[in-house]
């Protein structure tokens, strides 16, 4: 018999209430962003508070002003996340339910979305302010990493966005028709947790790179440099990543089990990996502008 880890039974509420009939409940998602956000911004008002890590020792704004910044920076993640998701995945289905647009609690967000919410945010609030954009773009990827490492484990306690089927010891068997049909002949299908890779790759390791890079390389001195690294290092983490996680059903039929959205002769990209590669150039671009500026 193959080796495999059974999913933990683990409710994706970590508690529920009803008030005059109606159910709400704290999701292990939301809680995963609220915690992962307060982690981010106590790292990065460390940062604001020891002018010696900034260039000509100024730091790029003032912890109050970062304060500020997290209301428009959670209003960035929340709206560009929501409308993303309804834009990039369902624009047809909420076309017809628009009063469905705004009940977040039930899921559906996109972390494209959330990305461009969060660099309008910061655009408009470094513009308004007269900050530098670079060293308030710095501030915000330093305090990015928490987020997405507790997000991506909040995905895996939801069962969802899993990877590809494997025969690996760590495999995980998911609840669910969907997880279920792996087309194998084996009494149970073990996929790859890819949430928890994400989550050690995008989350914990980049995040220490980035923490890394400010308090003890210098980072911060280089406008540009860790915003930089965050959005290329993303990049190369979720490209790797795509090779074990389960692409969108669209994008799968017989004569493409792989589901690649570019392939030819069988070779070629997932749109999750057709995705990164503009984070890449950019984050390329960034990291060699922010070491050559003087």
């Amino acid at each position: 018999m193959i080796a495999a880890i059974q999913f933990p039974d683990v409710s994706p509420e970590v508690f529920s209430v009803t008030i005059f009939g109606f159910a709400f409940a704290l999701r292990w998602y939301a809680l995963a962003y609220i915690v992962g956000i307060v982690i981010g911004w106590r790292i990065t008002v460390a940062a604001l508070r020891r002018p010696r890590l900034w260039r000509d020792m100024i730091p790029g704004m003032t912890p109050e002003q970062l304060e500020n910044l997290l209301t428009w920076v959670i209003v960035g993640i929340i709206a560009g996340g929501r409308i993303g998701y309804v834009l990039f995945y369902k624009p047809s289905y909420y076309l017809s339910h628009p009063a469905e647009i705004p009940i977040l609690w039930e899921g559906g967000m996109s972390f494209h979305g959330g990305f461009i919410g969060v660099c309008l945010a910061v655009l408009i609030f470094s513009r308004r302010n007269g900050l530098s954009l670079g060293s308030v773009a710095d501030s915000i990827a330093l305090a990015s990493p928490p987020a997405i490492l507790l997000g991506r484990i909040a995905n895996f306690i939801n069962g969802e966005l899993w990877g590809r089927p494997t025969l690996l010891p760590w495999g995980v068997v998911f609840p669910g028709q969907a997880a279920q049909d792996c087309q194998l002949t084996l009494p149970e299908c073990a996929r790859h947790p890819s949430q928890l890779y994400e989550s050690g790759l995008e989350g914990f390791a980049l995040g220490l790179i980035l923490i890394l890079l400010a308090f003890r390389w210098g980072g911060l001195k280089r406008p540009w440099l860790l915003t930089g690294v965050f959005i290329g290092g993303y990049g190369v983490a979720r490209f790797l990543v795509e090779f074990v996680r389960q692409p969108d059903a669209q994008f799968q039929s017989p004569g493409n089990p792989l589901g690649l959205a570019f392939h030819i002769g069988g070779y070629g990209l997932t749109m999750g990996q057709t995705l990164t590669l503009p984070m890449m150039a950019v984050g390329i671009g960034l990291i060699v502008y922010a070491r050559r500026a003087r």
